[in-house]
């Protein structure tokens, strides 16, 4: 378990454009995952893959701009920037088509990249950037190196297999769900359980897995933390739409453990920002302290 007071971070798969009815956004789990936590102190870098287009280059740009190193992001005359259509539904909840192939399914590895993962002290990475195999290939190598690893589990049909999720988990030292994944991989690993507790530690033993953090939607989210489970109930808000606010969420939680906060202010600090970016429109909106620390405040 790293014990630093200065987290960084490394953010490896999809950076893309975010494509609604009236409006185009950047995004990408990962990214947004690598900006949020820009914004609370850490130092953060981006591997990904765009296209030689405007698309990529307004990425690469945008990146740079929120002080990101993306000296990791390659540029493919090949395939295209990412993009992907999101529908929202009456209670701001996502769907996504995610177009294939797309840049950042092709990710190769730089000297660039390797070394700052070698200089960084956690890898976050999620499940979808695995769908092709060249992609799947540079994480496997990246996964060898000695760092943290946070697996973000991102589950998108037809964009995954039980298999490959295992493997992941396996490889990591904090795994992160919401509620619907935990209970379809439980029950694919053949859990006898139902509850999202006893399921929780079910994947912990079978995985080796000593950090385990599930997200409930408007119910607040549970951590299981050296052994502890900690709980935040969730925060009253008016939903705008769900995009970002679990990645929002898992940057928060995981600065704030690898910086040293007690468990249980971590989950509260970050259910708080996670329910300030669904009350917000996109992914990365801008928080202030005060914002969070009123909410946090107004649920005691």
């Amino acid at each position: 378990m790293m014990n630093t007071k200065k987290v960084k971070a490394v953010a490896y798969g999809e950076v893309l454009w975010d494509v609604f009815e009236d409006k185009r956004m950047i995004g990408g789990a990962p990214l947004n995952v690598a900006l949020r936590m820009k914004t609370l102190g850490c130092e953060a870098a981006m591997i990904s893959c765009v296209g030689k287009d405007e698309d990529g280059q307004a990425i690469i740009n945008y990146i740079e701009n929120a002080g990101l190193e993306t000296t990791g992001i390659m540029q493919s005359e090949d395939f295209p920037t990412g993009l992907v259509n999101v529908v929202l539904n009456e209670k701001g909840s996502a769907t996504y088509e995610i177009k294939y192939p797309a840049a950042w399914d092709k990710i190769l590895l730089n000297d660039f990249a390797r070394k700052t993962v070698e200089n960084a002290n956690v890898l976050l990475f999620g499940s979808l950037v695995c769908r092709d195999k060249v992609s799947r290939s540079s994480l496997d190598e990246l996964l060898q190196k000695d760092i943290y690893k946070v697996f973000d589990v991102n589950l998108r049909k037809p964009h995954y297999s039980y298999e490959m999720l295992e493997k992941l988990m396996l490889s990591a030292d904090f795994i992160k769900f919401n509620d619907d994944e935990l209970l379809e991989i439980s029950a694919f690993m053949k859990s006898p359980f139902s509850s999202l507790e006893e399921n929780i530690y079910f994947i912990a033993e079978n995985t080796q897995t000593t950090a385990v953090c599930v997200t409930r939607g408007s119910h607040g989210a549970l951590l299981l933390w050296k052994g502890q489970l900690y709980e935040n109930e969730g925060y009253t808000i008016k939903v705008a739409d769900t995009v970002g606010a679990g990645d929002s969420f898992l940057a928060a939680l995981i600065t704030s453990l690898l910086t040293g906060k007690e468990p249980q202010s971590a989950i509260d600090f970050a259910c708080a920002i996670g329910a300030l970016v669904a009350q917000s429109v996109g992914a990365n909106p801008v928080i202030s302290d005060a914002e969070i620390e009123n909410l946090i405040q107004s649920h005691r």
